[in-house]
């Protein structure tokens, strides 16, 4: 798989498995990466996260970290930490 279909794969997955509940910021976030925007997406869906004050796992706050490295956008995942439970 290349690199851009394992970025949008895991992009995605996390989208699917996220706490967002907004129609409208999970269209967005799907729009952004229709047009090859995968980064911008990325980090649209962690700030939506954080400003939502959503909850997160400690397994799915570590994937985030991941794919924040993955795509070279480290701070898109800072303070995301502090929405960890359990």
């Amino acid at each position: 798989m290349e690199r851009y279909q394992y970025v949008r794969a895991l992009i995605s997955q996390l989208l699917e498995e996220s706490p967002l509940t907004s129609e409208e910021v999970i269209a967005d976030v799907r729009h952004l990466m229709s047009v090859g925007e995968e980064e911008l997406a990325f980090d649209t869906m962690c700030s939506w996260i954080y400003e939502d004050s959503l909850p997160i796992s400690s397994a799915y706050y570590e994937r985030l970290v991941s794919t924040a490295q993955e795509l070279g956008t480290p701070k898109s995942a800072d303070r995301l930490d502090e929405l960890i439970v359990g």
